[in-house]
């Protein structure tokens, strides 16, 4: 008979990174024999049955489908149901972080805690629309290191996301992050509400006229300079919302109508502290099932009947999940194929 394996949970986090937000336990198999080591095989229905005094168990089951969390069985029997085509997703800084990319409040590695070179009055400042207005050096040199597409990949949980709208199951992905990876990783630009914006554009802040997205990222990452705008000489950034402006009028057109529309919510790698998004749960159906992949239980999930929350890292969890759907050899090819080539690697450096 097969060996079974278990899952270790390491509960560790903080609540708003991406591995303290949305990572959280990382799931190890261990082996319940010693001695040699066998080749891994499907544990026998057969066999189990055998224990059971011949009980009947249906299936052959995978030895994931044995050992993973109920919850998350739970999720993969809800996807392959057929009855969710209309998957809302929101995800937060927890996604991001094993592409190198570091959360915004983790004590000691997130980037407010990492930020002494830059002088700055409080650690906002280096997103603060007044701040960059008199000294946009700060956010200059930051951008040059961050700017998508540069040095960093999407992660497995990305590829999900871009996977779901290829099964022809996504509605909308709604995300926190500036980074891009979602895009990278090949969701539809038409799939995605960046709730803070992105880097493919770019605009003045003092009259707002447009500014070449390509133009903007040559002179802040090759020139390291702030660009200015050929209107009227004021600042130029990228279309990323700082601290002090709106967000994108996208978010407010479509977020009443997705919310009505979704039939399944996915939340990852968030801790839910920043307003307005951090209210799309709560805005959801009720009858909608709100599935929570994050290292700690945040907003008010569990409030619900029909609340799913699995307390765990979201790449390992997104791994597992697919492997239960089936989905794991083609999330592993879409992540490979959109990775960033070495020779453009350019490490991140605090």
């Amino acid at each position: 008979m097969g060996r079974r394996r278990k899952s270790d949970h390491e509960d560790d986090g903080s609540q708003s990174s991406a591995r303290s937000t949305g990572d959280g336990d990382e799931q190890e198999a261990v082996s319940t024999n010693e001695g040699p080591q066998e080749e891994e095989e499907d544990v026998g229905v057969d066999e189990l049955a055998k224990g059971l005094g011949g009980v009947s168990l249906g299936p052959k089951l995978s030895v994931d489908q044995i050992t993973a969390p109920k919850e998350l069985r739970q999720v993969a029997d809800m996807i392959k149901s057929g009855k969710f085509n209309k998957i809302l997703i929101l995800t937060g800084a927890g996604v991001s972080v094993s592409a190198g990319i570091p959360d915004f409040r983790t004590p000691g590695t997130g980037l407010y805690d990492n930020l002494q070179k830059y002088n700055l009055p409080f650690a906002e400042a280096v997103f603060d629309i007044g701040f960059y207005r008199k000294n946009p050096e700060p956010f200059v040199q930051l951008a040059g290191q961050l700017w998508p597409g540069i040095a960093h990949s999407p992660t497995l949980t990305h590829s999900f996301i871009s996977l779901l709208e290829r099964k022809k199951m996504l509605l909308r992905n709604y995300t926190q992050n500036i980074d891009c990876l979602d895009v990278i990783a090949g969701v539809s630009e038409d799939k995605m509400v960046e709730c803070h914006g992105h880097f493919r554009t770019a605009s003045c802040i003092s009259c707002n006229s447009p500014f070449d997205g390509n133009e903007c990222k040559r002179i802040i990452v090759e020139e390291r300079q702030a660009p200015k705008c050929r209107s009227c000489g004021g600042r130029v950034k990228p279309d990323i919302v700082f601290f002090g402006e709106q967000l994108p009028p996208l978010y407010h057109r479509r977020v009443r109508q997705d919310t009505r529309n979704a039939d399944l919510l996915i939340v990852m790698g968030t801790s839910l502290l920043v307003g307005p998004v951090n209210g799309i749960p709560e805005m959801m159906k009720r009858d909608c099932p709100r599935i929570l992949i994050n290292r700690e239980r945040v907003g008010n999930f569990g409030k619900r009947k029909r609340d799913v929350f699995h307390a765990g890292d979201c790449d390992d969890t997104v791994s597992l999940l697919c492997r239960l759907l089936g989905w794991e050899e083609e999330l592993i090819e879409l992540n490979e194929s959109t990775r960033v080539k070495e020779e453009k690697k350019s490490g991140f450096s605090l």
